[in-house]
């Protein structure tokens, strides 16, 4: 079985992660240095939603930096055993918590029992990115009156996709703040709209002075 880098930060610090193949892209460390320094300040204590979660790299570095809580959603059966894997090689099984769903599936149904969440890492295959969308239409969409929210208040949507293929800076109640390049990855972080978001420059001043990477990123 392949690899899937390393936990970069916090608790489970140098940790190896299982991939569950070629098929998959995890996200690579330089990309999750990147991620992870935009997001620390917003960590401790969020609740973190992991769509098409691959190895669950992602929430896991989210958990092991001090994520109160993470559900990871992925279709595919030896994937999610991967999953379950790294989160117990980590030790980290007790806030992380694996759903074996079709995506879209999961965000029309039981996504807002489990929420809201502040941040939610999006990362379809690269070669489906209608997915992508489809999976921002349903985050970004207004709730009804009444409703429970999907996401919190100033909620961060980070989309991982193929440079070529960018999503829309806005989507619902999405706006894009920023985005980096690596490589053939591009992330795309979203802020929620709402009455308590943060005034953007800080997350621009958290990379302004980071190069960009050059190598492609494997998913």
């Amino acid at each position: 079985m392949s690899e899937a880098g390393r936990v970069i930060s916090g608790s489970a610090r140098g940790t190896r992660l299982l991939a569950p193949g070629a098929v998959t892209r995890p996200l690579a460390d330089r990309v999750k240095q990147t991620l992870f320094a935009i997001l620390e300040p917003d960590l401790v204590g969020a609740r973190v939603l992991d769509l098409f979660a691959g190895s669950g790299a992602g929430g896991i570095e989210a958990l092991s930096r001090g994520a109160a809580r993470a559900i990871f959603v992925e279709r595919d059966a030896p994937a999610a055993r991967v999953i379950g894997e790294n989160l117990a090689r980590t030790h980290l099984s007790e806030r992380g918590h694996v759903v074996r769903a079709d995506a879209l599936a999961y965000l029309a149904g039981r996504a807002v029992a489990d929420g809201p969440f502040s941040l939610v890492l999006v990362d379809p295959p690269y070669a489906e990115p209608q997915l992508l969308e489809s999976a921002l239409v349903r985050l970004g969409a207004a709730q009804d009156p009444g409703s429970a929210p999907l996401l919190a208040e100033a909620a961060w949507v980070v989309a991982k996709h193929f440079w070529r293929t960018p999503p829309p800076a806005s989507v619902g109640l999405l706006a894009s703040a920023r985005t980096r390049r690596f490589g053939e990855t591009t992330l795309t972080f979203y802020r929620r709209a709402g009455p308590r978001v943060r005034d953007v420059k800080r997350l621009a001043a958290a990379t302004a002075d980071e190069p960009a990477a050059q190598s492609e990123e494997a998913r």
